[in-house]
């Protein structure tokens, strides 16, 4: 194999960190999407500290950090607008036996940004929030049965989701026949699904978009649908909440959902989420309905007042900074540059960058143009060896011109590997170890 131009960081220290998570914790990570089997063999740094676009391994190496906490960190790490307004809170308690007025003052602030809603409940995770809006579904429909978008890899880690991936283990198949599914984009087959099981269908949960935009008239079919049969429509915004528009996805397309939740941009790395909608449905989990009572969500943690008070100043750092359009200049920007690296290096039908510009994934197909893990770790090692820390290229605010050029000559330099890897036929000699593996599998 020739000599890289770039020599890979050196990682004595993260790889015995590494040894010491797995001995302590079950997958060597909290989050399966953040564990070492998704970076190339003993190349995965453990992160010491982070500023704005940029973090720091244990070992001293520096990265140009994409998908920042999972696409949590929209603003950048440590931004000086949220820690101060975390800071102002700390000295003042952070959880307390009644209601804090910060609970009030944060739900107004999202309600005033994402005015589709009526009523909103915060919590720690996406998981609770968008089980939250299962659970009320069901209550109010009276039905058994969720229908979830097949083309969207992640919605809860409770068993109504989980079971229907490969890692059901545990799970009783009971559980999971509840649990129904649709394509993206496709009216037709989410009304022959709705007239299969007439009536049995609570909700239909999905991502408002993704990769791609939606088909023109899809959501308002959607909506449509839903009316017609009774059921409820839930967006997860997890994602698209402040990264498609301040008012999230259903700001931007104008199709209202019933339910809705949000999370990651929504605390910049803080832990809050929410459950968002209608005020007739949300009244079901309160103190003023005559009905039958449903457990919303009740945490312990929900309303942290730091936490509520990072939300507050993401929110309104989003409105006054434009941050929406900045994501989408940063991306679009980058998206071109790895385009045009790729095609100079003759792998632009391998190396494809796919989504909206503040949301970016890339590809990595091999010779019969089929999604390669191979391919993937070959790619990821040489970004590492450029300095960048990229498990996808979704972009934060605090990316600058700078930043991103030098991505793109990281990427040059990986698409110049990759093309040798195709002539020879064999990405083998480039992995340095085993491939990356998929989060979702039945064996470790």
């Amino acid at each position: 194999m020739d000599t890289e131009t770039t020599e890979e960081p050196l990682l004595p220290r993260s790889r015995e960190a590494n040894e010491r998570l797995h001995a302590l914790i079950p997958g060597g990570a909290h989050t399966y999407a953040k564990g070492d089997d998704q970076y190339p063999e003993d190349l995965a740094p453990v992160i010491s500290h982070g500023r704005g676009a940029h973090v720091w391994d244990i070992d001293g190496n520096r990265y140009i950090e994409y998908g920042s906490g999972l696409r949590s960190v929209s603003l950048g790490h440590a931004h000086p607008r949220v820690i101060e307004a975390v800071r102002r809170e700390l000295d003042r308690g952070s959880n307390f036996v009644r209601p804090s007025i910060v609970e009030a003052e944060a739900a107004e602030r999202f309600l005033a940004t994402v005015p589709t809603a009526e009523m909103v409940k915060f919590a720690k995770n996406g998981s609770d929030a968008t089980t939250a809006a299962v659970r009320l579904a069901r209550a109010v429909t009276g039905r058994p049965r969720v229908a979830v978008c097949a083309d969207h890899p992640f919605f809860s880690v409770d068993d109504w989701f989980i079971g229907t991936t490969p890692m059901n283990a545990g799970i009783p198949a009971a559980i999971t026949d509840l649990t129904v599914a649709f394509p993206y984009g496709d009216l037709t087959a989410v009304e022959e699904l709705l007239t299969r099981y007439e009536n049995e269908v609570a909700c239909l949960v999905l991502e408002a978009a993704g990769h791609a935009e939606p088909p023109p008239g899809y959501l308002a079919g959607l909506r449509e649908l839903a009316d017609r049969h009774g059921c409820v429509l839930v967006f997860d915004e997890m994602i698209t909440g402040f990264r498609w528009s301040e008012a999230g996805a259903q700001g931007l397309y104008g199709v209202v959902p019933d339910l809705s939740t949000f999370g990651k941009a929504l605390g910049n790395g803080f832990a809050v989420s929410a459950l968002a909608g209608r005020r007739d449905l949300m009244e079901r989990g309160g103190l003023r309905d005559s009905r039958d009572r449903v457990f919303l969500l009740s945490t312990t943690h929900g309303a942290e007042t730091h936490s509520l008070a990072a939300a507050m100043a993401v929110l309104t750092t989003y409105a006054e900074e434009g941050i929406t359009a900045r994501l989408h200049a940063l991306g679009e920007r980058l998206a071109a540059g790895v385009r045009d690296a790729a095609a100079a290096h003759g792998v632009g039908d391998h190396v494809v960058v796919r989504g909206r510009a503040s949301n970016l994934v890339f590809g990595t197909l091999d010779e019969h143009g089929q999604p390669s893990q191979q391919y993937r770790t070959l790619f990821l090692r040489r970004l590492l060896a450029g300095g960048v820390l990229a498990p996808s290229f979704v972009v934060s605010s605090a990316l600058d011109d700078a930043d991103i050029d030098r991505t793109v000559d990281a990427v040059a330099e990986a698409c110049a590997v990759y093309r040798k890897a195709l002539d020879a036929g064999d990405p083998g000699p480039w992995l340095g170890g085993r491939p990356v593996k998929p989060v979702f599998r039945r064996l470790a």
